[in-house]
């Protein structure tokens, strides 16, 4: 049996559009330079304010892939 070992990292998505697209482009970011994602765990939305408006949208992802032992 092939044991496999996962790193946990957490990176913040920024849109203008959602949370559900901030949280796209977090794992697309990463996408282009980890290999092998599997699960991306969201922990946090909040929103940036400017002006009594919403600015932005952010969401906290929790990533894992897998760890390369080779």
């Amino acid at each position: 049996m092939t044991e496999s070992i996962y790193k946990i990292i957490e990176l913040v998505g920024t849109s203008t559009v959602s949370w559900e697209d901030a949280a796209k482009n977090a794992v697309e970011a990463a996408g282009k330079s980890l290999k092998d994602l599997r699960i991306a765990d969201v922990t946090k939305m909040d929103m940036k304010i400017d002006n009594g408006k919403v600015a932005a949208y952010r969401t906290r992802v929790s990533l894992s892939f897998k760890y390369d032992l080779s």
